[in-house]
């Protein structure tokens, strides 16, 4: 399954029993933190998300409501033993705070952790089911936005016709990975011949805090799910774009000439108690909005 659990949707100031940014990417099993606003170790807990499963940490930028949840969470993974080699993204400056944090406390990982520096577009992990993408957004500081791109599935095997040729099973692997089958009196069976073409991976995009940027389109193009701010309501727009943020039909603005499938809205402004506003002004725009709530979980 490929799907995105949102933890936290405030902005700056935890409020009304929102938190600020987090959320988890999952792709067969494997999870991807973004962004690690306070409390999202207890969100992870309470919507029973497996720490263990966390391979890699994509953090946006560095204002707090981002990352100051970061340093709980590495500490809380090694006093619970945590094994796995850890990835950390994020602007260059994180490596120091992060080993400052961890000198001054004396402390020492069980695990490797690895931070890698991001200071422009780049590939950040390549791997046989996922691709994840980085991109500059439109913010007051330095900040990045990361796309997730699942591979193409491999080809369906007709199990019946493969029979019918003769493969034996411990080929159909391969199979499904595009090779031909070679049989004993050196005849070819075409690939083509007994599978068919798998279905093209999907795409999430995570927009990260930005104003509205139509530079951002390239990389949210025909998305099949896009996360965008909202920090705003429509009629704040000047206020948005003095804060380097967004209001809710431009994040559906985007939305709609980047051709994206679907659009969650989030990063909401602590001046607002409730949300139903959001998700009617961005869907005046964009029909298939919904909001970002925590602990919802959104198949892409």
């Amino acid at each position: 399954m490929f799907a995105v659990t949102i933890l936290g949707n405030n902005s700056a100031v935890p409020a009304f029993n929102r938190h600020p940014t987090s959320q988890v990417v999952t792709l067969d099993g494997n999870n991807y933190l973004v962004d690690c606003g306070e409390g999202t170790q207890i969100q992870l807990i309470n919507y029973k998300i497996r720490r263990s499963k966390i391979s890699h940490i994509f953090i946006s930028h560095l204002h707090g409501d981002h990352y100051f949840g970061l340093i709980g969470l590495l500490n809380s993974f090694g006093l619970l033993s945590h094994q796995q080699e850890l990835h950390v993204f994020g602007p260059a400056p994180l490596k120091e705070i992060i080993e400052l944090q961890l000198k001054v406390a004396d402390t020492k990982l069980c695990y490797a952790l690895h931070i890698h520096h991001i200071t422009e577009a780049a590939t950040l992990l390549d791997n046989d089911k996922l691709r994840v993408k980085c991109f500059r957004t439109n913010h007051r500081i330095e900040c990045y936005g990361f796309s997730f791109e699942q591979k193409k599935h491999p080809r369906k095997l007709s199990l019946e016709k493969a029979k019918a040729f003769e493969i034996p099973a411990n080929f159909y692997d391969r199979l499904k990975n595009g090779e031909d089958y070679t049989k004993k009196d050196g005849s070819i069976i075409k690939n083509d011949l007994v599978t068919e073409t798998g279905e093209t991976g999907k795409k999430y995009v995570f927009c990260a805090d930005t104003k509205y940027d139509e530079s951002l389109l390239p990389h949210i193009k025909d998305a099949d799910m896009i996360y965008h701010e909202t920090t705003y309501l429509d009629n704040l727009r000047q206020r948005a774009e003095d804060r380097f943020h967004s209001t809710t039909k431009q994040a559906a603005e985007l939305a709609l000439k980047g051709g994206v499938k679907k659009l969650l809205i989030g990063h909401f402004s602590s001046k607002y108690n409730t949300l139903e506003e959001f998700e009617a002004e961005a869907r005046e725009v964009f029909p298939n909005t919904e909001l970002a709530l925590e602990g919802v979980c959104f198949e892409v």
